[in-house]
């Protein structure tokens, strides 16, 4: 035994090591991919990050938890390689370099794309919000339906009525606080990435592991890109937090109020269960129009193409002319 001590400790020694420099090699990689290719709006609302990408009607990308720009960016792509449109892609509250201002509601969040649209002097675009990007997406188009040519909501975290003393699923304690401590730390949330990719997929992408085999090639690049670009976390962890308050008060809003072309996309067996609340949603807005697969989880995996197609379409029905 005393023999064999030497040996381990040089093993755990060298292990760290290679550890350590995976970790610097990966957060380097992610800190220098956000370090560009954005800018900066001083508005009204405090100052706010953004993209743009493509040329043509102007469309507003509203990413999901965990994202940013960049990951706005990674999720517009088909538009963007479509031609047609010009993306801008927003860091909400909280996410990269936008700050997260008191209230960090939704209804703030709304008011916050309506002056990026006025920075960009753009009296109109179409609004495409993602996950936890719907209700500010929403919220936009109520408070500022003038500013809105459409609305599409992808997987979206939306009001769903629950039946008769049906609860709110509530996560096990030491899961949360196990999460809430990922979140504040770079490098915990770097050793949480990991995990088997099944776990990982399902965890933080609320999609089955066996969708991510259903997936094009294209798909599942994708998919693995999403995780790889929830880093750095500890400059996402405010938005998290914030989405996470957000989301689990959401009320219902006044829904018949929307009087933009408005389009639902969701499947059912999608992880983080937006399929009740977009089906729910598409039914009280006038008008809408609701694509619901059974499969795909909250990646869509499996139905890229048709949801590009009808995205694509959809927003293209209802283009505006570039700026005012």
């Amino acid at each position: 035994m005393p023999r064999t001590l030497p040996v381990l400790a040089a093993a755990c020694a060298a292990a760290a090591v290679l550890v350590g420099l995976a970790y610097r090699r990966d957060i380097g990689e992610a800190r220098a991919q956000v370090a560009s290719g954005s800018r900066m709006a001083d508005t009204p609302c405090g100052p706010i990050e953004y993209a743009e990408a493509g040329s043509g009607a102007p469309v507003l990308v509203v990413h999901g938890a965990g994202g940013g720009f960049d990951q706005g960016l990674d999720l517009a792509q088909p538009l963007i390689a479509g031609g047609g449109f010009r993306v801008i892609a927003v860091s909400r509250f909280g996410y990269l370099r936008t700050p997260l201002p008191a209230g960090g509601s939704a209804a703030a969040q709304g008011d916050a794309h309506r002056c990026v649209l006025d920075a960009l002097k753009l009296e109109r675009a179409g609004i495409v919000g993602f996950s936890a990007g719907a209700p500010s997406a929403m919220q936009l188009c109520l408070r500022h339906p003038d500013r809105c040519s459409a609305l599409v909501l992808v997987a979206p975290a939306t009001f769903a009525p629950r039946l008769p003393g049906e609860t709110q699923p509530q996560r096990p304690a030491l899961l949360v606080r196990m999460m809430d401590a990922t979140l504040r730390s770079d490098f915990l949330f770097w050793a949480f990435t990991r995990l088997p990719r099944g776990i990982l997929l399902e965890a933080l992408l609320g999609t089955p592991a066996k969708e991510f085999e259903n997936g094009s090639p294209d798909e599942r690049a994708a998919a693995l890109q999403t995780l790889r670009h929830l880093l750095p976390m500890g400059m996402r962890a405010m938005g998290m937090q914030n989405d996470a308050a957000v989301v689990t008060s959401l009320p219902r809003y006044e829904l018949e109020r929307i009087g933009v072309p408005t389009l639902l996309i969701s499947a059912e067996d999608d992880l983080f269960g937006t399929f009740p609340g977009a089906r729910y949603t598409a039914e009280h807005i006038p008008g809408a129009r609701f694509v619901g697969f059974r499969t795909g989880g909250h990646l869509l995996l499996g139905h890229g193409g048709e949801v590009a197609a009808e995205i694509t379409a959809f927003l293209g029905r209802q283009a505006t002319p570039p700026a005012r």
